[in-house]
């Protein structure tokens, strides 16, 4: 069997084949060029949507001004004693609401009733005392008289002397001794109404307090006076409001007079205190709308105005104002306190020292 001649395959025809180039497609074409046409079109697009943005945004802010730096204020009064001593009864606590004239704390009164006791033996020991001057002596005027009747029998007697030496009867000594008894006479006479003026001095009303003698009138001040700080043991609410920091106010505390025991939040005295750059202050006038939004709630959203403009910046009411005189200083942009007059109310707890963005229309009159 004769064998079978070998299959010779053309490979140099297959390696021709694959290194010549194929050509070119022409969708590759068309895509190319939709690229290109893509490129320069967002090139021109996108300067052309920023600058309309930014006209846009421009624009939005025209009329109106904006500040984060602000937030909810409320009255506040501190409450102390105007007397010292232990509290023996809290009738307030963190938290409550309380009435004008309710009573939040009772301080220790035995102290002050002794007083009061005090000042009402004082007023009893000056009526005493003036009746015991009005019926001295000295202000009868008994003494007066018994010394003008020594007066008249001393002279009688010193006339009588007189004759009697120059007729050479008497002695010298005799003579003498008459003379003296009259000027002693005289003398008692004149204490006697210095006693009697003192004693109607210390009777006299006086002009600043007619018809009544200023002892008395004295130890009635200090009764009142002790009634006075007995009423002060009771310590009441200046005003409605809300309790807040009562730390102190515990039962057995030592209380100062005039150290604040807690402090009262006036209800319905919230605002909004808005710090604005000065430069923001142009055309801002007391009376334009205004609106105000809260960082603790986003969906609230509240109408105001603008209730006056702070008299000056935040740094020249601060402890340490700055001090540029030196001329070694630093331009730094001003903040001025605006208040905001809050014309709606909300449901939502109104919490003093909440943040806020303030939104003010400088385009609206007052």
């Amino acid at each position: 069997m004769a064998e079978a001649d070998p299959v010779r395959t053309d490979t140099s025809s297959t390696k021709d084949a694959e290194a010549l180039p194929s050509p070119p497609e022409a969708g590759a074409a068309d895509t190319g060029s939709r690229r290109s046409r893509g490129r320069v079109l967002l090139m021109v697009l996108l300067p052309l949507a920023l600058l309309v943005g930014g006209a846009v945004y421009w624009f939005s802010l025209q009329g109106k001004v904006s500040t984060d730096n602000a937030y909810v204020k409320q009255d506040m009064v501190s409450v102390s004693a105007e007397v010292g001593g232990r509290i023996v009864e809290v009738l307030a606590a963190e938290g409550d609401d309380v009435e004008a004239g309710q009573l939040l704390f009772r301080i220790d009164p035995e102290p002050y009733r002794l007083q009061l006791s005090e000042a009402n033996a004082a007023i009893a020991y000056a009526q005493a005392n003036v009746t015991t001057l009005e019926s001295d002596s000295a202000l009868t005027g008994v003494d007066i008289a018994a010394a003008q009747e020594d007066i008249a029998f001393a002279r009688s007697r010193f006339e009588r002397q007189e004759q009697l030496w120059e007729r050479g009867f008497t002695t010298r000594a005799d003579y003498d001794a008459a003379q003296h008894a009259v000027a002693q006479a005289e003398e008692a006479l004149h204490q006697a109404q210095a006693r009697q003026a003192e004693a109607r001095a210390r009777l006299a009303h006086g002009a600043a307090l007619p018809g009544e003698n200023p002892q008395i009138a004295a130890a009635r001040v200090r009764r009142e006076e002790a009634e006075l700080n007995l009423r002060r043991t009771e310590v009441r609410a200046p005003g409605s409001g809300r309790v807040a920091q009562a730390d102190r106010l515990q039962l057995g505390q030592q209380v100062l007079p005039n150290l604040p025991v807690l402090t009262l939040v006036e209800e319905g005295s919230t605002y909004v205190e808005a710090n604005f750059k000065e430069t923001d202050l142009a055309d801002m006038r007391p009376g334009q709308r205004a609106e105000v939004r809260f960082d603790a709630y986003p969906d609230v959203v509240l109408r105001g105005h603008v209730a006056s403009i702070g008299a000056g910046t935040g740094s020249e009411f601060s402890v340490l104002p700055a001090q540029n005189a030196s001329g070694n200083w630093v331009k730094v942009t001003q903040r001025v306190p605006v208040r905001i007059a809050l014309d709606e109310t909300t449901q939502r707890e109104l919490i003093a020292g909440l943040s806020t963005e303030v939104t003010v229309y400088t385009d609206e009159g007052e």
